[in-house]
């Protein structure tokens, strides 16, 4: 099956550029609500699936027994952009399992937030791996290991039993089976397997819903998506898109990027999932689409439409801020 054009970009009134892609929307019994292209093909989802790959934190108990509060939950969920709050509480988890930096085995690079980069470099200290932008997630795994007695060291190999209790909770949440040795390399070197978009929405339609899911699991859910509620600046950062949606639409809707032009959402009070990808890897197409499908399927006050709308159709500015273009859905 081919993949229809899901969002155009337009400039001086022709299209010049399409990408195309598909998505599934589902509900927690698995029926299909919406859908476009090729939903049964599997896709890395990538980032995408960070509250999945958190369950285990909350569900063995590490979570509590570090203390860990909502914004280290948060964090655990995020693709930050590497500014001060997000190192902040990075580095807090880490030492509330008496580990520090050095545990880490996600890489350094700089903040993906210029600014934040800029303070880094005028300070001459340049970037560590808390400045990653899966730092909060690889915290997680480190508390998650000491947590339940495992020596940390190694916790990226898919053998070892952090990368093992995250494989079975994708499993368990998304119903499809893993298997072994069908993984690649994500960008912070854990495994990353792929997964049909079907699967993923229902994935994320059980994430906000519980339907599906045993119940310690589904309150581990429930936690994660409360704690991203309160600090969605947490999930991602300034001015991201991420966060953005979260700050407007709050407990209503929990959305994440994937690289690579991966999009999933839970829709708790619709009872829905939502996963997508852009067969280009575009993240601005994936962000059209993903405002585009938040706008269809729920009833936005005027607030959150005046966040959302924009998303959906956002106007291109050059150097000297003149409009020179626009990008829109492909239906419209």
């Amino acid at each position: 099956m081919r993949d229809p054009v899901l969002v155009e970009v337009t400039r001086g009134g022709r299209v010049e550029s399409r990408h195309a892609g598909a998505f599934a929307v589902l509900d927690a019994e698995g029926g299909v609500v919406l859908s476009a292209g090729d939903i049964d093909r599997p896709i890395f989802p990538r980032s995408a699936v960070k509250v999945i790959q958190a369950l285990p934190l909350v569900e063995s108990g590490a979570a509590d027994g570090f203390g860990l509060d909502d914004e280290a939950l948060a964090l655990a969920c995020a693709s930050h952009g590497g500014e001060p709050r997000h190192v902040e509480v990075a580095a807090r988890m880490l030492a509330a399992a008496a580990q520090g930096v050095a545990q880490l085995e996600c890489g350094a690079h700089w903040p993906s937030h210029a600014a934040a980069a800029r303070a880094l470099a005028c300070e001459g200290t340049g970037p560590s791996a808390l400045h990653n932008n899966c730092s909060g997630k690889h915290a997680g795994f480190v508390c998650l290991a000491c947590g339940t007695g495992v020596d940390p060291a190694g916790y990226i190999r898919p053998e070892h039993a952090v990368q093992r209790m995250v494989k079975a909770a994708l499993e368990g949440v998304t119903g499809f089976r893993l298997a072994e040795g069908s993984h690649g390399i994500d960008g912070c070197s854990i495994p990353t397997y792929a997964i049909p978009l079907r699967a993923l929405a229902l994935g994320f339609a059980r994430i906000g819903t519980g339907h599906g899911l045993e119940p310690a699991r589904a309150a581990a859910a429930a936690r994660l998506r409360a704690a991203v509620a309160r600090h969605p600046f947490l999930v991602a950062g300034s001015e991201r898109f991420d966060t953005r949606v979260m700050e407007a639409l709050g407990p209503r809707a929990f959305v994440k990027v994937g690289a690579e032009g991966v999009f999933c959402a839970a829709l708790p009070e619709l009872g829905l999932g939502v996963a997508l990808k852009c067969d280009d890897g575009a993240s601005r197409a994936a962000e059209v689409v993903m405002a585009g499908l938040l706008r269809r399927l729920m009833t936005l006050s005027q607030a959150e439409e005046a966040v959302l709308a924009p998303l959906a159709a956002p106007i291109m500015h050059n150097w000297n801020g003149l409009e020179v273009g626009r990008m829109r859905l492909a239906e419209a």
